[in-house]
C-alpha cells in the first residue's frame, strides 16, 4: 500500500479524480481530454505548491519514506563491480554500515554508508541502520584501505543516530565515533559525504567529515531528532513539530548556516518518485567532485579540510 503522508492528502485527492474521469471515460466512451488536462495541470501546480514549500517536519516525514532508496539501491543504480567488505578486525561485522570498493564512472571508489532496511526482516538485520562501535571500525578500516590504495571515499548517510545499546558503550561507541571524526579529519584522499536520508547525531558524523557534504533536497541533519527534542524540553512527543523548525535541520537551513556545502534537488515528490533520476543525480555530482579533488595535493586536501569545519559555527560578537 502507498504511504501518503497528511501533506499529500490534496495531491492523492487530485490524482483520484483523475483516475475516476478516465474510468467513466472509458466506460462512455466519451471525450474527456479537456477536463482531464484541467485536472493534470491542478495537479502539477499542486504539487510543486507542496513540495516546493515544505515544513521541516514535513522534511523529516520525507526522509523517512518506506520507499526512499537507501545505500545499497543507489549503489546497484550508481555503482558498477561493487565488492562488499565486511568485519572491522576486532569484533564482527556491523549489518547497519556497508560498505567497499566499487567503480563509479571511471573512478574506483570507496563506498561505505547506512543501511536501514526495507521490511521488518530486514531492519532487524540492519538494527534499523543504527551502528555499533564495531560499525564505525568497519568504516574506518575501509577509509585506511582506500587510503592505503589512493581511492577517494564516498559515504551515503541514514541513520537515526549510532546505537545507544549498553553494549555498545561497553565497546566504545563514543571512542569509536571520536577516532572517525579525527581519522577522517587528516585522511589523505578525497571524502565525499552524502545524507540521504536521515543524519542524526554522531551517528551521522561518525562517517559525515569530508571535503564536500552534501544533503539531498528533503533530508534532515541534526544534533538530535524532533521527537528526542520534543520529549526533553516537554517531555511529550506532541510538540516534535515545533521542535523541527527550532532544530533548523532541513537542508535550506543547513547550507544557510554553512554547514553543509550544497543541496542536492530530488525529483518533485521526493527521491522514492524517481529513484534512478536520483542515483544519477548524485552520480554526476560525485564524479564532478571526484574530478576537482584529485587535483589537489594531499596536504592541502587535508588543510581545507580542517580549515572548513574549524570555521563553523564560529560567531563574532560586537565590542
Amino acid at each position: 500500500m502507498e504511504t501518503i503522508f497528511d501533506f499529500e492528502k490534496p495531491i492523492a485527492d487530485l490524482q483520484l479524480q483523475i483516475d475516476k474521469v478516465k474510468q467513466v471515460a472509458e466506460k462512455t466512451k466519451v471525450d474527456m481530454s479537456a477536463t482531464l488536462l484541467e485536472l493534470d495541470e491542478k495537479l502539477e501546480a499542486k504539487r510543486k505548491e507542496i513540495y516546493e514549500n515544505m515544513t521541516g517536519w514535513q522534511n523529516v516525514q520525507m526522509s523517512r519514506h518506506p520507499s526512499r532508496p537507501q545505500t545499497l539501491d543507489y549503489i546497484q543504480m550508481m555503482c558498477e563491480n561493487f565488492i562488499e567488505l565486511h568485519g572491522d578486525r576486532t569484533v564482527g561485522d556491523d549489518k547497519a554500515i556497508v560498505g567497499g570498493f566499487a567503480t563509479i564512472g571511471e573512478h574506483s571508489v570507496m563506498i561505505i554508508g547506512h543501511q536501514k532496511g526495507k521490511n521488518t526482516k530486514e531492519r532487524q538485520y540492519r538494527n534499523f541502520g543504527m551502528a555499533n562501535p564495531e560499525g564505525y571500525r568497519k568504516a574506518l578500516r575501509l577509509m585506511k584501505l582506500a587510503e592505503k590504495f589512493n581511492k577517494p571515499v564516498v559515504t551515503l548517510i541514514d541513520t537515526i543516530g549510532a546505537f545507544p545499546g549498553i553494549e555498545a558503550e561497553e565497546r566504545g561507541q563514543g571512542e569509536a565515533i571520536a577516532r572517525n571524526l579525527l581519522e577522517m579529519s587528516v585522511l589523505q584522499v578525497p571524502i565525499i559525504c552524502i545524507v540521504i536520508g536521515e543524519g542524526a547525531s554522531g551517528g551521522a558524523l561518525g562517517i559525515g567529515v569530508g571535503d564536500r557534504v552534501y544533503m539531498l533536497e528533503h533530508t534532515w541533519y541534526s544534533v538530535i531528532s524532533p521527537e528526542s527534542c520534543s520529549s526533553i524540553l516537554w517531555r511529550s512527543w506532541d510538540y516534535k513539530e515545533k521542535a523541527a523548525e527550532s532544530l533548523k535541520l532541513t537542508s535550506e537551513n543547513m547550507l544557510t548556516n554553512k554547514l553543509i556545502d550544497g543541496v542536492i534537488p530530488e525529483p518533485l515528490g521526493g527521491a522514492h518518485n524517481n529513484p534512478e533520476k536520483m542515483a544519477a543525480t548524485i552520480k554526476e555530482q560525485v564524479l564532478t567532485d571526484i574530478k576537482d579533488l584529485l587535483k589537489k595535493k594531499k596536504d592541502k586536501l587535508v588543510e581545507e579540510r580542517i580549515d572548513k569545519f574549524c570555521h563553523m559555527g564560529v560567531v563574532i560578537e560586537g565590542s
